[in-house]
């Protein structure tokens, strides 16, 4: 799956594109991610490099899961694509961009940007994320349907670390996969519990 982060990051420079650091750049890093197939399987299995055992704070992340309580959740999503914002006993809490539509991802990325830890967009750079900050900034009210428990026992996968110059890239790739409902049911879930 390197690949196809790199191919479009190749595409990206040719035309001018710093990733991250501009609208436009994000923008067009979000146009070229949304016209391209991707499975999540694909990533998963993705290069080693970017297997990683464990999360670290407010970088971001691709995994496999499989809910411990699936069977009385609605739905979940079996390839979250993730913040971790905290540890929680057994596991930690991510934000899963995946339970956002397209349009509203891209939002609340925009505002996430602002708590990089620098511009670079290197393999330093993360957010500085908490919850006290996301609950605190009305700027920030799209994470709520996102903020999720993960208990380490359920991940069936390495973590696969996205870096900071494909968040666009990783936000638009269509990676979610919902156990339990399609995915227009829930964005439409996610749309009402933040209006």
């Amino acid at each position: 799956m390197a690949s196809k982060f790199d191919d479009i990051l190749a595409q990206g420079i040719r035309a001018g594109q710093v990733p991250a650091r501009t609208q436009s750049a994000r923008d067009w890093f979000r146009d070229k991610a949304r016209g391209t197939s991707a499975t999540p399987e694909s990533v998963v299995r993705g290069e080693k490099a970017r297997y990683k055992n464990r999360v670290s704070m407010g970088k971001m992340y691709l995994f496999s899961y499989d809910a411990k309580t699936k069977a009385t959740l609605p739905y979940f999503d079996r390839y979250p694509l993730i913040f971790p914002v905290d540890s929680a006993p057994g596991g930690f809490y991510g934000i899963n961009m995946h339970y956002l539509p397209y349009r509203l991802r891209a939002q609340l990325m925009d505002a996430l940007y602002e708590l990089s830890s620098n511009k670079r967009y290197d393999e330093r750079t993360k957010l500085r994320l908490s919850y006290d900050i996301l609950k605190g900034a009305s700027k920030y009210k799209l994470f709520k349907p996102t903020f999720k428990r993960y208990l380490s026992s359920q991940v069936r996968s390495r973590f696969v670390e996205i870096s900071s110059s494909e968040w666009d890239i990783a936000l638009f790739l269509p990676l979610e996969s919902f156990d339990g409902a399609s995915k227009s049911k829930v964005w439409a879930d996610s749309r009402k519990m933040v209006r």
